[in-house]
């Protein structure tokens, strides 16, 4: 039997854009969460980490049971799906401990640079070469234009130091970003990538891989707020995690890679909005000249993928386009 998508099955490429930008809102919120989370208690990053994948998990698993039940696969489709699992959660565990890491060692503003800059990269060459997806002059240009915004944002006004470790480690975690995406793309364009079962088990195998760092930092946090707390954590395994994760994971599975990464510079965006709104940073220049240029950057971007699966849906009602 036939595991290709079909018209009907196939979630539409706008759809899969909305996806993509509520999924880059919700990741923004995290930061702002965490750093009340720091105020709160002693969590450390493994562990508010593994809570946010663990709790996140558990919420996903309770929403698949609310469900109707589906009819078992077979033994070799739930072989794919367990590598499909274990690759993308190994890619996120990757994105996210050798992030963190890379916070420590040389600082927010470069590590921020650093991985949410070589991902847009690393994920439109690897578009490029094994899946064979052009950006076109139109999306280099975005793609230069999301950066620089993102550069002028996060490192505008800021003394910030470079150590080579922390840039190697940011490096390592945009190479995990950048093989999550891809595959995720690669397994939409094969058909039935299944979104949900793809974020559960990845989050199973992502949960699994940040145990022993959170378990060697500590687990169990202390706190003089055990109510606030809990919100907050509940808070960020429900939306930046669970929601947007699954959100995620249906997008970026219709939507060409390199227009996923660009969109998911959203995150910096929400965060600077959301620093100076809620957490009393002050606004400058720099934060307000690098956050239009990348909400420019994404909002062309979008507008072009849209327009060209317009044009791919047209041409396929009409049939073949002679060459």
């Amino acid at each position: 039997m036939s595991t290709q998508s079909t018209p009907a099955t196939r979630l539409p490429v706008g759809r899969g854009l909305l996806y993509l930008i509520i999924t880059g809102a919700a990741w923004g919120t995290a930061g702002a969460a965490a750093s009340l989370v720091y105020r709160a208690s002693d969590l450390g990053a493994f562990g508010l980490s593994f809570w946010r994948c663990a709790l996140g998990l558990v919420l996903l698993l309770a929403g698949r049971g609310l469900r109707p039940p589906v009819r078992p696969a077979g033994g070799e489709r739930l072989r794919r799906k367990a590598v499909r699992a274990l690759a993308t959660g190994v890619g996120l565990a990757v994105f996210q401990t050798a992030y963190f890491a890379a916070v420590r060692s040389t600082g927010l503003a470069v590590a921020t640079v650093v991985t949410l800059g070589a991902g847009p990269v690393l994920i439109a060459l690897g578009a490029r070469l094994l899946l064979g997806e052009r950006l076109g002059a139109g999306g280099v240009l975005a793609v230069g234009g999301a950066l620089a915004g993102l550069g002028v944002l996060t490192l505008g006004g800021s003394a910030a130091t470079v150590r080579p470790t922390g840039v190697l480690l940011a490096l390592a975690s945009a190479a995990g970003y950048g093989v999550m995406t891809l595959l995720t793309r690669w397994w939409g364009r094969a058909g039935g990538a299944g979104a949900s079962g793809t974020t559960v088990g990845a989050f199973a195998v992502t949960t699994l891989c940040l145990f022993p760092f959170a378990l060697h930092e500590g687990l169990l946090p202390h706190t003089a707020h055990p109510a606030w707390l809990l919100v907050l954590l509940v808070y960020v395994a429900a939306v930046p995690t669970a929601l947007a994760y699954a959100l995620y994971f249906a997008g970026a599975a219709v939507v060409r890679s390199a227009t996923v990464s660009v969109i998911m510079l959203l995150e910096p965006v929400t965060a600077a909005v959301l620093a100076v709104a809620l957490l009393g940073e002050r606004l400058t220049a720099t934060t307000a000249a690098g956050t239009l240029l990348m909400l420019g950057s994404v909002a062309g971007l979008a507008v072009s993928e849209a327009r060209q699966a317009r044009g791919a849906r047209a041409a396929g009602r009409r049939g073949p386009v002679p060459v």
